[in-house]
């Protein structure tokens, strides 16, 4: 054994993989497994079907990405062989990337596949013989209608986020890929909530599951997370406020809309901010362009709608602020969950104004707990000519902030004498 696979983790090594792939693990950084990948791996690499409930920023692509290649160097076809699909352009992105560099010491090729791109490159790759193909329903099931993808030899489908695919209106497209598919495969299935419709789908596709549960409504611990009371119009101001703060080295500002996405991203490029904006009307390379100098820090600051709000791992992204509330509650627990992932800290602030206490209403019922308020100098008076709610006391565990006092005190990592979040940093 050579030994950069004597380096391997003893975690990872337990897992029996080809040593092509131990390589790949440590060429990605890996140290041991994650919760997701170790209840997972062992089943994927036996063969049998898998059902993972878990929050994004788990790990969850090496828990399929795994297993699936090692399937993969057991035999030599150059056909595809592997199907993975998921909702949204970026994600299919980052799980490619992913697969490439785990499998970087095989021999196996993978194409990625999506909309709003020129589809003679894809075609082109397609002839190659990948044995991977990654993409997004809709240009998969084009490429299929027009006879240029066969998926007759697939052994293995993996469906990432389903519940975001469900609210994106896949479900159909990707029930007549499954039409084009072998009947005998192995299925794996992964998803952080399991709506109705999701759950009917995972019936009829796995056969006797392995099923995983990792996943709740709760944002995850590594989360300081709360409510600040604003006027609409104060909003500006107070985002200006945060940023400013020194504390906030990254952060994604999410709206509701893909106007005013565009027009804050160009308010705070204005203002002095390196930031940039992504959201649906973007060409696709522009926003490769937005997400790659995001991740290489050309930008400090992305202004996006929920487009990113599912599945995109950047690391060291320090805050989350929720300028306008999401659409839905269950969009509340995606959005935040951009920061304090891989076990790292962060901060999430959501900005409320009056009109938006039915969301609220609804959010922490599905969370199962309030969310913790906070005040910030300055901006206490529009606070107060919200409709008054009276603070209720926050979980112990999940929000950490332990307090709902003001006045000058620091509570929960949020110093209310200059309203900025204080990120903690995580020892060891």
């Amino acid at each position: 054994m050579s030994d950069s696979v004597n380096k391997i983790p003893s975690g990872f090594a337990g897992f029996g993989l080809n040593q092509s792939l131990e390589r790949g693990v440590e060429a990605a950084g890996f140290t041991s497994p994650r919760p997701i990948q170790a209840e997972t791996i062992p089943a994927g690499m036996m063969g049998r079907d898998v059902l993972g409930l878990a929050q994004t920023g788990t790990g969850k692509t090496a828990a399929f990405a795994l297993p699936l290649l090692n399937r993969l160097m057991r035999t030599n076809r150059r056909a595809p062989r592997a199907l993975v699909l998921a909702p949204t352009r970026e994600l299919a992105t980052q799980i490619a990337e992913e697969i490439r560099v785990l499998a970087k010491f095989t021999r196996l090729n993978q194409v990625l596949i999506y909309g709003g791109v020129p589809i003679p490159r894809q075609i082109r790759a397609l002839r190659q013989g990948p044995e991977i193909v990654v993409g997004c329903p809709g240009r998969v099931l084009d490429l299929l209608d027009q006879r240029l993808l066969r998926l007759d030899e697939v052994e293995t489908l993996v469906l990432d986020e389903a519940d975001h695919m469900f609210d994106m209106g896949f479900l159909p497209d990707i029930r007549k890929i499954l039409s084009a598919l072998p009947s005998r495969r192995q299925n794996l299935l992964f998803s952080a909530t399991m709506p109705k419709e999701v759950r009917r789908l995972a019936d009829d596709l796995l056969v006797r599951p392995h099923v995983v549960e990792l996943a709740d409504s709760m944002p995850a611990a590594t989360i300081d997370h709360a409510l600040v009371m604003v006027a609409e119009q104060r909003k500006r101001d107070l985002l200006e406020h945060m940023l400013r703060g020194e504390d906030c080295e990254t952060a994604i500002v999410f709206t509701r809309t893909k106007h005013r996405a565009r027009r804050l991203a160009d308010q705070l490029s204005k203002a002095g901010h390196k930031a940039v904006g992504i959201q649906g009307n973007l060409s696709q390379a522009q926003r490769d362009r937005a997400m790659s100098g995001f991740r290489k820090r050309r930008f400090d600051i992305l202004v996006a709608t929920d487009i990113v709000a599912r599945g995109i791992d950047v690391s060291g992204v320090s805050h989350v602020i929720n300028f306008d509330v999401p659409n839905t509650p269950e969009a509340y627990t995606h959005r935040i969950g951009r920061t304090g992932r891989s076990e790292c800290e962060g901060i999430a602030c959501t900005f409320v104004t009056g009109s938006d206490y039915s969301w609220l209403r609804a959010t922490e019922r599905m969370i199962g707990s309030p969310i913790q308020r906070r005040e910030v100098d300055g901006f206490s008076a529009e606070a107060e000519r919200a409709p008054a709610r009276k603070a209720q006391t926050p979980r112990p565990a999940r929000n950490r902030a332990a307090g709902g006092q003001s006045g000058g005190q620091s509570h929960g990592g949020w110093n209310s004498s200059s309203g900025r979040p204080r990120r903690r940093r995580r020892s060891g």
